[in-house]
């Protein structure tokens, strides 16, 4: 999988193989999908134990990288078919860069990720290659379990939190 590398404006400066770009911590491009239902609850999931890193650890809807030619949106809408089984319409939010070395060490997550939220009121069908677990999550629940137990979700999805908290909470 060539995965996107870019600069600190998200313009492409090549393709790298992704394991090999993870292990230097190149800066990539990347995509996290947020999916709200009406009552305001976050969907997370529990990213499958087999995944080659953040295996077990709660995080967002879903995320991953586009590809070499790709539109960012629609491989996020193909991404959340195939790990969360489901579509929805998705809105770009905001978009960040970041860089966190993942436990145990040897891999280092830094992108450039553009963030989607989207609404969803149903079940999800999830891939079980992808995810073990999922669940809605009321914001008050969540925030607390992110103070006191940080391990258990991955790097990223703090800062989503955090931020998608603010922008969401502020009058638009």
């Amino acid at each position: 999988m060539a995965l996107i590398l870019v600069d600190g404006d998200d313009r492409p400066l090549g393709t790298g193989e992704k394991l090999a770009v993870h292990e230097a911590g190149l800066l990539h491009r990347a995509f996290s999908v947020q999916v709200f239902d009406r009552a305001g609850r976050w969907l997370l999931q529990r990213r499958a134990a087999a995944k080659y890193h953040g295996g077990g650890l709660w995080s967002n809807t879903c995320c991953s990288h586009p590809l070499a030619g790709e539109d960012t949106l629609s491989a996020a809408h193909a991404r959340l078919g195939f790990e969360m089984g489901f579509d929805c319409p998705l809105g770009f939010e905001y978009s960040f860069v970041y860089r966190a070395v993942i436990p145990p060490g040897d891999l280092v997550e830094h992108e450039f990720d553009h963030v989607f939220v989207g609404r969803f009121d149903g079940d999800p069908h999830p891939n079980p290659d992808e995810v073990d677990a999922w669940r809605w999550v009321a914001p008050d629940e969540l925030s607390e379990a992110l103070f006191a137990h940080p391990a258990h979700f991955t790097p990223w999805f703090a800062l989503i939190h955090a931020a998608l908290s603010q922008r969401l909470s502020a009058p638009r």
